[in-house]
């Protein structure tokens, strides 16, 4: 398995969400991929878990437009490219607490985790088009 982050277009329909979204934010980033007709910032995603590191509000705003691939960065997240912290104050997260409660469907509020690169990342630009499919 790669330690190095990998540039993909993934199914929204394997991905599994730790947090939930605020709507009127949905609706804003909705509005935004109809403007410009690309999708500019790939989300965060955890290699074989299949979980939403950062992106929660792109991923529902793809599937409420009927997109079926959204670009992503695929980390492993067990290594040490991706720091896991809080956006408020609060007690510390583990990394497996966020993993299970995406796979037990018990989601944080919105912008509760905060996850940091060690690494920078290119930028990568797909057009609406090619996430139909």
């Amino acid at each position: 398995m790669s330690s190095e982050p990998e540039f993909r277009l993934l199914r929204v329909d394997r991905l599994r969400g730790h947090e939930e979204f605020d709507p009127h934010k949905v609706d804003e980033l909705v509005g935004e991929l109809l403007r410009t007709g690309e999708f500019v910032d790939p989300i965060w995603v955890a290699r074989g878990s299949w979980v939403i590191l950062n992106g929660h509000h792109r991923v529902e705003a793809v599937r409420r437009l009927g997109l079926k691939r959204i670009p992503a960065w695929v980390f492993d997240y067990d290594g040490d490219s991706v720091d896991l912290e809080r956006w408020n104050p609060g007690p510390p997260i583990e990394k497996s607490e966020v993993v299970r409660r995406a796979h037990h469907g018990r989601p944080f509020p919105p912008k509760t985790t905060r996850h940091r690169l060690r690494i920078d990342l290119p930028r990568r630009t797909v057009p609406l088009a090619e996430l139909e499919n």
